[in-house]
């Protein structure tokens, strides 16, 4: 058995991370990130994790590079101070859209991603609705991959609980199986929205597989970037007779300019998980809402401490 559970975060979200600490009755490690003059990223461990079962909580979000770097750069001085065990807690995993080769001389950066992770001394990874699942594969240590679904389907069924004419939708074909999960769960019907992509990040919207018509929609994806996706569908949908539509998704990358087209959409509102912090300006919108998972992450760090199994946690 290992020693106590140590806590330590990155820049990337502190306020995910306290969270989790709160929940599971404990203290984040003392842990200094900082930048050199030349901005490397300089790491200060301070408290003793010799021995302990210590969770390193950082999502790779933007900017990206530098939060991947704080988490092998403090889990390397973890290592070095002989930490009994070392979990990766990556609530969102980045450059997980490269999973394959789609072109010749293209590289799969979500297995070069794995790849640094084990090289940096990791001995486990948790983290949150991969982008793709085999991703997992691409490892050779354990990976538990949780599902926001969990929460998100539990805030849906509060919120819609006095509407019968539920719709749940696709924004593509990639993304039936969660939809059809999400439809199973709501008790509700399922709609697939064709889309055409032109171009990285760029998506013409055809036309809707199903009946929306006098129907409320649910949009559900795993992350939204650009947001040209989420509302080019909301504009399909409502044009195909939905009565109205929401989204709900994992990740809320939010790269511009997505907060403005959210706030310009026939979206009446977004709810995303909290793996990625979301600014003022997602917030102010009054359309986008966060949903905690810090629950979640801290009941799936007490039961890989206490080696329990963690599919309970997959019930919603």
């Amino acid at each position: 058995m290992y020693g106590e559970i140590k806590l330590f975060t990155g820049n990337a979200n502190p306020a995910l991370a306290q969270a989790i600490a709160d929940h599971l009755g404990t203290r984040l490690g003392d842990v200094k990130v900082s930048r050199f003059a030349d901005l490397e990223v300089q790491v200060e461990i301070s408290d003793n994790v010799r021995g302990r079962d210590v969770y390193l909580i950082q999502s790779t979000c933007r900017p990206a590079n530098d939060h991947l770097m704080e988490l092998l750069i403090m889990g390397d001085a973890c290592k070095r101070a002989s930490a009994g065990r070392l979990t990766a807690v990556v609530p969102y995993y980045g450059y997980a859209r490269q999973d394959r080769k789609v072109a010749p001389r293209a590289p799969i950066t979500a297995k070069l991603v794995a790849d640094l992770i084990t090289a940096a001394g990791f001995n486990r990874v948790l983290t949150i609705d991969l982008h793709a699942a085999q991703i997992q594969g691409f490892f050779d240590i354990p990976v538990d991959n949780l599902y926001a679904s969990t929460k998100l389907i539990r805030y849906l069924r509060t919120k819609l609980a006095q509407r019968d004419d539920l719709v749940v939708v696709s924004p593509d074909a990639g993304g039936v199986e969660r939809a059809r999960a999400y439809a199973k769960h709501l008790g509700a019907g399922l709609a697939i929205v064709d889309k055409r992509r032109s171009g990285p990040n760029v998506a013409e919207v055809m036309n809707v597989v199903g009946d929306v018509k006098d129907r409320y929609a649910v949009l559900v994806d795993d992350m939204i970037d650009t947001a040209g996706t989420l509302t080019k569908a909301a504009s399909a949908l409502i044009g195909a007779g939905a009565s109205g539509v929401m989204a709900a998704a994992t990740h809320a990358v939010l790269s511009e300019p997505a907060v403005d087209r959210i706030a310009n959409s026939a979206l009446e509102e977004v709810v995303v998980s909290d793996t990625i912090p979301l600014s003022q300006a997602a917030l102010d919108t009054g359309r986008i809402k966060p949903c905690s998972i810090a629950d979640l992450l801290a009941e799936a760090i007490r039961s890989i401490h206490h080696a329990d199994s963690v599919s309970r946690l997959f019930q919603v």
